[in-house]
């Protein structure tokens, strides 16, 4: 028999607006921000992280969103997006080290998957997050680590994509592209657009030219920081997407979002942007019918794809993104 479905929001203590999980998804369809919330607290537990990550059960819910464990499974992952005419980007899960040792291994394990990617002729980048690479420890560490991997792709002609993390270090990433990007290493920068600060941000890495991730974001933050409902994070995202196609970044529109999907396309064409100024992203096991329509209807189609044994804290963000993927987790719970 599998786990009690109910078990995987009853593991660690619940915000206090929010003192029954199972209230909270039975009023989903009234209360997705508040089940957003509760989610996202969950992403930063220990207690579930710990028990999910190194149980069987919690690696095969894993399976939905993240390729596997090992460096292997996301090749093979990565080469059967190809087929269909997809790109990857390829993401070695971690964050928020708390040494020298471990930032090293990290960055080390971006090289390994530069280096097979490359041997292997796939059509993928690597994706980073500056935590992982020591960002805690100081900015030299992480650049030193940033600068390793941002010379091998520059070496081989491809990029590597920065995740923006937590509000609490968004000056210090960007500081950190900037600096990339000013030594013509070939860095994208993500901008989250629940920030309410992102437009102005926008702006500044536009002027600079330099290849933009518009993502919606995915962390807990105060009201203050961030917009906090759904529907103001879409607003700001339709505005600042039709901004970042006007050029002269390259764009890269990352969402899942049919609305906004159809007015990135509307504004494509009324632009007459070629494949080299944007193209979509989505996340791997997110979407997958959208995914292949972007890539038959002949968009350039990247699919995100996430490896590694510390992967709670992005399965949960994912799950908090769109609570209707809950859902579908407890149904594999309860079929299991």
């Amino acid at each position: 028999m599998g786990a009690n479905p109910w078990e995987l929001l009853s593991l660690a203590p619940l915000p206090a607006e929010s003192t029954c999980s199972i209230n909270v998804l039975a009023e989903e369809r009234r209360r997705p921000d508040m089940l957003r919330r509760v989610l996202l607290e969950l992403a930063e537990q220990p207690t579930p992280r710990r028990w999910l990550e190194q149980s069987r059960s919690g690696q095969r819910l894993s399976l939905r969103f993240v390729a596997g464990r090992e460096l292997e499974e996301a090749l093979r992952a990565i080469a059967r997006l190809a087929e269909s005419g997809m790109l990857a980007t390829l993401d070695h899960l971690g964050e928020n080290v708390t040494s020298e040792a471990k930032a090293a291994e990290a960055a080390e394990a971006a090289g390994r998957s530069q280096e097979a990617i490359a041997a292997r002729g796939l059509p993928a980048d690597i994706s980073v997050k500056l935590t992982q690479f020591g960002l805690d420890l100081g900015e030299e560490t992480a650049w030193r680590h940033l600068a390793r991997v941002g010379e091998r792709a520059r070496a081989q002609g491809s990029q590597v994509e920065v995740d923006m993390e937590g509000s609490a270090y968004t000056e210090a990433t960007l500081r950190l592209v900037k600096r990339a990007h000013a030594a013509q290493l070939p860095v994208v920068a993500v901008l989250q657009a629940y920030l309410r600060r992102t437009a102005g941000d926008l702006e500044r890495l536009r002027e600079l030219g330099m290849p933009i991730r518009l993502v919606k974001g995915a962390y807990r933050e105060p009201p203050a920081i961030a917009y906090p409902t759904k529907h103001e994070v879409d607003e700001n995202f339709l505005k600042l997407m039709r901004r970042l196609l006007e050029g002269p970044a390259q764009a890269k529109i990352a969402t899942h979002d049919e609305r906004l999907l159809a007015a990135a396309r509307a504004r494509a064409r009324e632009l007459k942007l070629g494949a080299d100024r944007f193209e979509f992203q989505m996340l791997y096991g997110i979407r997958r019918d959208l995914q292949r329509q972007l890539a038959a209807e002949g968009w350039r189609m990247r699919v995100y794809i996430p490896y590694g044994a510390e992967w709670y804290p992005y399965f949960m963000r994912r799950l908090a993104e769109r609570p209707a993927n809950l859902l579908f987790i407890l149904k594999q719970i309860l079929k299991a």
